[in-house]
């Protein structure tokens, strides 16, 4: 069958965007008609919220932050994961401070132990920017771009790292009943906010280079499982893993018991590594990428 020559050419994206734009000025009901039926599909919050379309939204969850990354230039990251509950140094002293005012032994303990983890924070915002200054000056496709949960604690640090060395840095924030807003190190155009778990995880991994793994709890366990998971059954790349404060890790985690009761093969103990330091973290990635 021949191409038919007189067919108009697709409106170009900006002229289609000015098109919806106009559409969506138009008023949404007409006289003798429903709003609800008469107004446009893709501009009806009510339609789009539908248990019937949740496909589209899961659609759209997926594509959005992935075109805007491509369009910015992200091709290949390093995501950090860690708790949302370690404060900054700075932070950690103020409260300290606040709590010997007060002379609340609660206080003084819960602040002592603020202090103790704020270690964490810095170590991580060391990490970052390793990975920032080993970008410096490289091709877009070469760089590799810090990205986290976009949240506070380890997130933030990792995020600020990157940002005081002039680096992009992605965010992938999720909405939840508390609310979480992006902290203030993630790059505005790269700051993504998410309804399904699912989708976000998918996210991290998509341009993951390597996944560094802090303290932190029940959403830090999830994402590092589900990543061990997608290697370990090669439905992924193998990346390096590496898990930041072996004090933390071999307390909370014995991996060998399920190679002693065969549930994982020895070899899977070779899926991650444990490191103390910023510098060995970024070490264990540049012998596996040969940088």
């Amino acid at each position: 069958m021949e191409h038919n020559q007189d067919l108009p050419q697709a409106l170009s994206v900006p002229k289609l965007a000015d098109a919806l734009a106009d559409l969506l000025k138009q008023p949404a009901d007409a006289p003798g008609m429903s709003p609800n039926a008469y107004r446009l599909a893709f501009a009806d919050p009510e339609f789009l919220l539908r248990r019937e379309t949740r496909g589209m939204r899961l659609q759209l969850e997926m594509l959005k932050p992935d075109l805007n990354q491509r369009e910015q230039g992200v091709d290949q990251t390093v995501v950090v994961f860690g708790s949302a509950r370690f404060p900054s140094p700075e932070t950690a002293q103020t409260s300290m401070q606040a709590a010997q005012a007060s002379g609340n032994p609660a206080a003084i303990k819960l602040a002592e132990r603020h202090l103790r983890n704020a270690r964490y924070y810095d170590q991580a915002r060391l990490f970052a920017r390793l990975v920032a200054e080993y970008s410096e000056g490289m091709h877009a496709k070469d760089k590799l771009h810090i990205c986290t949960g976009g949240g506070p604690g380890i997130m933030e640090a990792a995020n600020r790292g990157a940002h005081e060395l002039g680096a992009p840095t992605v965010g992938l924030n999720i909405a939840l009943p508390h609310e979480q807003s992006a902290n203030p190190y993630v790059t505005p155009a790269l700051s993504f906010k998410f309804h399904y778990f699912a989708l976000r995880k998918m996210h991290f991994m998509m341009r993951a280079k390597a996944l560094v793994a802090f303290p932190g709890g029940f959403g830090t366990l999830d994402e590092l499982f589900e990543v061990m998971t997608l290697v370990q059954t090669r439905k992924s790349q193998p990346v390096p893993i590496v898990l930041f404060g072996s004090e933390y890790w071999d307390r909370l985690l014995n991996m060998e018991v399920m190679v002693e009761e065969g549930v994982i093969s020895p070899e899977d103990m070779d899926l991650f590594h444990l490191v103390d330091t910023p510098d060995a973290a970024w070490e264990v990635i540049r012998r596996f990428y040969a940088l």
